[in-house]
């Protein structure tokens, strides 16, 4: 299990290389909607459907998929439009607006705290947060997990630096994590799931009373300017899946278990923890949002104070 779960973070990591190879395709190609999708989540059922590429073929539109290992390469692929719509979770793009990206927020799903986590080595002897200080932590920068982590210090008293983060991909921090060259690792679903599956890791915390976790979807602002009908679709199809999904978790998971190259009972543990619908981004929203980019900004993990309203889809674009 522990190899098949090395085997399956190297495989997803290799899709980065893939944004230097499209990024030379002229942006806004005509009638081509490029969706950047991670090797987990909704996109990936939309995309093994098979569904929204019949529900655009009337609108003249041909649908490409690009697969990134994490939201940050992702988010920078739509950043210098080599994608036009993709997902990722809550940091990636508080990130990627104080690079400049010109991303919209279009989306969102519900709250799903437990689809991320601290975890320890099963017989590691930290047995609360507190236990962390002065500890070498393992986390992917920039993503869902890096706000988590800050929260969950926060509640136990202690401060950011009061740690020792070591910022890896989930591939080299699998590596880390089970050779015991960190004490912690802060993941998200699937691979929190599998690391607990394969190594026997321990959740020392999740998300729960701490972070939100929300995923958002996102279009460029040039291509919702331009195609504001097919991200409409998408959207709509995406809901679908949802419906879809959390009736069928089960099956859903035995479907997924062969292009991901995880055991079916990993991922319907990963499935149960998601929540499901495709919300339109509101005030509460936001202002969520706007406490993660304050929060960096006060760090300084971003270099700039960030206004995420700005990002927001407006009514009737």
């Amino acid at each position: 299990m522990k190899r098949l779960l090395k085997s399956w973070i190297a495989k997803a990591v290799l899709s980065i290389g893939i944004v230097s190879a499209i990024v030379s395709a002229s942006y806004g190609q005509d009638k081509v909607i490029r969706i950047g999708f991670q090797k987990y989540g909704k996109l990936v059922l939309l995309k093994g459907r098979g569904t929204l590429e019949g529900k655009l073929k009337p609108l003249g539109y041909t649908v490409s998929w690009t697969e990134f290992p994490s939201g940050p390469p992702l988010l920078e692929a739509l950043n210098v439009g080599a994608i036009d719509f993709g997902v990722t979770g809550e940091s990636p793009p508080i990130f990627a607006q104080a690079a400049g990206a010109p991303l919209v927020y279009l989306a969102n799903d519900p709250p799903a705290p437990q689809g991320e986590a601290i975890l320890v080595p099963k017989d590691s002897p930290l047995k609360s947060v507190a236990d962390l200080r002065g500890k070498k932590v393992a986390l992917n920068k920039g993503a869902n997990v890096h706000y988590l982590l800050v929260r969950a210090l926060e509640q136990a008293g202690m401060k950011y630096t009061d740690i020792q983060p070591v910022f890896l991909a989930p591939a080299d921090a699998l590596a880390a994590f089970t050779r015991g060259a960190v004490d912690a690792w802060v993941i998200w679903d699937p691979y929190e799931a599998a690391a607990e599956a394969s190594t026997g890791a321990r959740i020392l915390a999740d998300g729960t009373g701490l972070v939100t976790n929300y995923q958002f979807y996102f279009s460029s602002k040039k291509f919702l300017a331009d195609n504001p009908q097919a991200v409409d679709l998408v959207l709509e199809e995406l809901n679908e899946v949802d419906e879809w999904t959390k009736k069928n978790i089960r099956a859903v998971a035995e479907q997924l278990s062969p292009s991901i190259g995880l055991p079916a009972s990993v991922l319907e543990v990963s499935l149960k923890r998601e929540a499901f619908g495709t919300l339109p981004i509101n005030s509460e929203v936001i202002a969520s949002q706007q406490r993660i980019a304050d929060t960096f900004f006060a760090l300084g993990l971003i270099p700039k104070a960030v206004n995420v309203s700005e990002l927001q889809r407006k009514p009737g674009s």
